[in-house]
């Protein structure tokens, strides 16, 4: 059985991300690496973080899904919403956007963001529909995949909103879940439900979310013939 190896909520935190994989050994003949969404946003490069995803899932078979990050940089460049704007920036966009236009400051205004949005559709609309080409969940015989939780509200979790598959939280952490399968999930950070920032094991579900951007560490869940490890590399701000 291949490893299959869990990252999620890189955030802009390309250059922990190679170091992970390179203290893992990651070969994609012999790993699947799995990545469970947002990431940009917070973390100084977003833009190198996006190319390396797209390489990975072109290239070596990576599974990746979308975060709430994710979709809302797609949002951001997709529409004009003036909600949609605010929360990006008030959520960790500036970065993004440093990282996209070499124009951008610490300083913005309704002008430059609009700037902003205009040069990133002109020379990085690729990646704009590869995050929202991303999935929202990935199952196998083991696992369901997915950024945020499942709402213990539905009993076919497949059913439940777009929005629940990247923003839930305290609902998917303090149920039983419904699914007969445990559930891997990032967006919560694991120092948020535990005392740490190291995984998080719970019964029914594995929160993997270290929280690198926070200058935290960004975790990886090791899953090889029933039996789980973990891996990590500490961003060192």
């Amino acid at each position: 059985m291949k490893r299959i190896l869990m990252i999620s909520d890189i955030h802009g935190c390309v250059d922990q991300f190679n170091e992970l994989l390179e203290v893992l050994n990651y070969q994609s003949s012999n790993d699947q690496l799995i990545l469970l969404g947002d990431y940009v946003d917070r973390g100084p490069k977003s833009r190198e973080t996006v190319d390396k995803v797209m390489d990975l899932v072109e290239n070596y078979h990576v599974i990746a899904l979308r975060g709430n990050h994710d979709q809302r940089l797609v949002d951001l460049i997709r529409t004009d919403n003036s909600v949609v704007k605010s929360k990006f920036l008030e959520h960790g966009g500036l970065q993004t956007l440093q990282s996209y236009c070499d124009f951008i400051n610490s300083s913005m205004d309704d002008s430059l963001l609009l700037e902003a949005i205009n040069y990133i559709r002109s020379h990085f609309i690729a990646h704009i529909d590869f995050l929202e080409s991303l999935r929202l969940y990935h199952e196998d015989n083991d696992h369901i995949y997915v950024h945020a939780g499942l709402n213990p509200k539905y009993m076919n979790w497949k059913e439940q909103s777009d929005h629940d598959f990247m923003y839930i939280k305290s609902e998917f952490h303090r149920s039983k879940s419904i699914a007969d399968k445990k559930v891997i999930f990032g967006h919560t950070r694991t120092i948020e439900l535990q005392e740490s920032a190291d995984i998080w094991f719970d019964q029914d579900k594995i929160g993997i979310d270290g929280g690198c951007a926070y200058g935290l560490q960004l975790n990886c869940l090791i899953y090889k013939d029933g039996s789980y490890a973990s891996e990590h590399i500490k961003n060192l701000k």
